[in-house]
């Protein structure tokens, strides 16, 4: 794609990378900073931070707030029982100068909400005040997915250093929600934000090839209240609780024991369901009436959603009526199909192919076991996406870090990929 003979050698790139280690490392801490948990996004100031770095990158940049009319007919939609008020994408796109454009178009999209931290008692440094020891950048988001927007970020800046820039359409996004519902990256696919290629720096130090769907569901159960001192005239809505969960469990058993697809044939228990959320009850000596639990179901590729509901409600009004428990089932959150990416494309390719001469490492391509807004990209608008990024330890756990080296080892692959995959041209002054 690099038609002049002067455009930047690959070790020029990786050298201007290093030269901007120190940006990356402050880019991340000034996200992580800033602690964008679910319904504290705009408060938190991410969004902000985010528009003006892509501004001081050159980019046209449009802020554009997420809204529930623009995506709720959509497929891939998943519906919320929270406010969207404040919640918006930021997307900086650059336009190349020589028109039409050289080379391939290309998304970098990254996600900047962050799950909540647990008890901040439990880390050694406060997860929103991010802390650099051993190599590594702890705090809450480190690892996911803010040093993947770090690193999409600099290894732009680090092109332009050189005075070259992306010769077709680039596009950074920085969305909301993949952490609940995927419903930001949803709406700039809705947007008409489209390019040939997507890369999301998630924290996976492979190449995804496949991932799993995912869906949140409530289950309310109806108990009888009595008094403890004749607890047989009552049913315990927290017990009964439990008992359904455990139904559930063996449906998740028996996805795992079932035909899979061929990328999941090496896992030994792919598919999880998590109790994720509990609370029913009100006094120690009453028999609780009323037990509400939400909980995490994965699903194979291949399979809808529709599906994936009809055999949950099934398991659970089966087992309810083996006690005749009173229950009602809703959904909220991720409503989110799994999807396959094809090693062999060009894209996954010429990634693993940058991995593998910079780092000296084979690449690896292998699928997860949660879900990304890379199904967005692959699933709804057929364009070829991945997840690549950093090293990362305790994502959505205790002291979550990542690896300050598999930071710029993955923004030296980014850069170099950009300049492969969009072509290079020079910076008119």
């Amino acid at each position: 794609k690099m038609a002049s003979s002067d455009v930047p050698s690959h070790a020029a790139i990786v050298g201007a990378v290093e030269r901007l280690q120190p940006e990356a490392i402050n880019i991340l801490s000034e996200l992580v900073k800033r602690g964008s948990t679910l319904g504290n996004e705009a408060q938190s100031g991410v969004q902000e931070y985010v528009a003006r770095t892509f501004k001081d990158l050159g980019l046209d940049v449009e802020r554009f707030p997420i809204k529930l009319e623009d995506i709720q007919k959509h497929q891939g939609f998943s519906p919320v029982d929270w406010s969207y008020e404040g919640k918006e994408n930021v997307v900086g796109t650059h336009n190349p100068s020589s028109s039409p454009s050289k080379g391939r178009s290309l998304t970098l999209n990254g996600h900047v909400d962050v799950v909540p931290t647990g008890p901040e008692s439990l880390w050694t440094t406060p997860p929103f005040q991010p802390d650099v020891r051993d190599g590594r950048l702890y705090g809450r988001g480190a690892g996911d997915m803010k040093a993947g927007v770090a690193a999409f970020c600099v290894a732009f800046k680090a092109l332009k250093s050189l005075g070259w820039q992306p010769a077709s359409q680039v596009y950074l996004q920085s969305v909301l929600e993949e952490e609940c519902t995927g419903n930001g990256a949803l709406a700039c696919v809705t947007r008409g934000y489209k390019a040939d290629a997507v890369i999301i720096p998630e924290p996976f130090p492979w190449i995804v090839n496949a991932q799993l769907g995912v869906m949140w569901c409530q289950v309310k159960v109806q108990g009888r209240p009595a008094h403890v001192l004749d607890t047989s005239a009552g049913v315990n809505a927290i017990e009964a609780a439990y008992y359904l969960f455990s139904a559930l469990k063996e449906l998740e058993e028996q996805w795992n024991a079932a035909e899979r697809p061929a990328v999941y044939k090496s896992f030994k228990h792919p598919i999880n369901f998590n109790l994720g959320k509990m609370h029913g009850g009100e006094w120690a000596s009453s028999v609780p009436c009323q037990t509400a639990f939400d909980f995490r179901v994965g699903f194979f590729p291949g399979v809808t959603v529709a599906e994936v509901q009809r055999q949950v409600e099934a398991c659970i009004k089966d087992a309810a009526a083996k006690r005749g428990l009173t229950y009602t089932i809703e959904y909220s959150g991720f409503q989110a199909e799994g999807c396959e990416m094809d090693p062999k494309g060009d894209m996954m390719q010429l990634l693993g192919k940058l991995h593998k001469e910079h780092t000296g490492e084979e690449p690896k391509y292998e699928p997860v076991t949660c879900t990304t807004d890379a199904r967005f990209f692959e699933l709804y608008q057929h364009t070829p996406a991945t997840c690549y990024g950093p090293e990362a330890k305790n994502i959505h756990g205790i002291d979550e870090s990542v690896s300050l080296k598999s930071l710029q080892d993955v923004t030296c692959v980014l850069a170099l990929f950009i300049a492969e995959w969009c072509g290079l041209e020079k910076i008119s002054q």
